[in-house]
Order: structure tokens, then C-alpha cells, then sequence
């Protein structure tokens, strides 16, 4: 039953650690908290809708255990595009590595708060009353939370 969930649960975790080895553990540690939480799951929510927010709490615990390890990051958009070839404005496939860089940067240089909301909405592709579910926040923070991520995200992609 939980194998249906595992792309999900591995998705959420892997955007919201920005790390393949702490979003896989994340994931598998996920997993083993819904296996012995699930005598305490009451049915208020969707049983999809509880798994995806202890998967979204597992992440962000990650992130907070990891807080003080140095992050290897992204090259810097002058080293991508050099080695890239530029960016994506004659659509060839050098190009759109590039975006796809520049979106994970930005992404990951959220504050955790935008980055799990707009995780949750544009990655995942949960509705906003699910996103309030697997936060625990109100609906309006929820909106709140995605208009800020994404401004944030296009101020980092377009500075001007």
C-alpha cells in the first residue's frame, strides 16, 4: 500500500533536502514513521493527505538536522552558462539545462517555509486546501507562502 506513494513521498523529499542521499533517507525514514504511525492515523484527512505530511515533516527535520553541515552548491550562473553554452532564448537542449539550473538554485535559496509551499503546489501538484492540511496552516498562509515562493523564485532567475 505505501509503495503506491513512494514518487511522491521521494519527490517531496528530494526538493525540500535539495540532496539525492538526504532525500532518499528522508524518504525511507518517512516511510517507517507512516508504518508505526499508522495505528494513530484517525481518518480526519485523507489517509494520501497524512502520509505526504509526515513525508513533508521528515524533509524539513532533515533540513533542520543538516542546518549546520556545509551544503555544496550549484556553480554559479556564469560558470553554467559558460559551460552550457548560454541560455535557453534559441531553445536547444544546453539551453534548457541551464533554466533547469537556475530554477534549483533559486529554489533551494528559499526560505524552507516558501520552498515547502511552493514545493508542495507546483512540484507535487497538491490543491491549496491539501498544502494547508500538510502544513498545518491556514489557507490564506498557504496562498500567502506560494505567491511569496514564487516571487522570490522569479526574483532570483530575473534579477533586475
Amino acid at each position: 500500500m505505501l509503495s503506491q506513494h513512494y514518487n511522491q513521498i521521494y519527490a517531496i523529499c528530494l526538493r525540500l533536502t535539495n540532496n539525492e542521499a538526504d532525500g532518499q533517507d528522508a524518504a525511507q525514514e518517512a516511510l517507517i514513521a507512516v508504518a508505526k504511525g499508522i495505528p494513530r492515523f484517525t481518518g480526519k484527512s485523507k489517509f494520501s493527505t497524512w502520509v505526504y505530511r509526515v513525508a513533508t515533516n521528515t524533509a524539513l527535520s532533515e533540513l533542520r538536522r543538516r542546518s549546520r553541515r556545509p551544503i555544496v552548491g550549484l556553480p554559479e550562473r556564469e560558470d553554467v552558462e559558460r559551460f552550457a553554452g548560454g541560455n535557453n532564448k534559441t531553445g536547444d537542449p544546453a539551453g534548457v539545462v541551464v533554466d533547469r539550473l537556475q530554477l534549483h538554485k533559486a529554489l533551494v535559496e528559499l526560505p524552507e517555509a516558501f520552498r515547502a509551499a511552493v514545493v508542495l503546489r507546483d512540484v507535487v501538484g497538491f490543491s491549496y486546501e491539501e498544502i494547508g492540511e500538510i502544513l498545518k496552516i491556514p489557507l490564506g498562509t498557504v496562498r500567502s507562502r506560494i505567491a511569496r515562493g514564487r516571487a522570490g523564485l522569479a526574483k532570483a532567475i530575473y534579477p533586475q
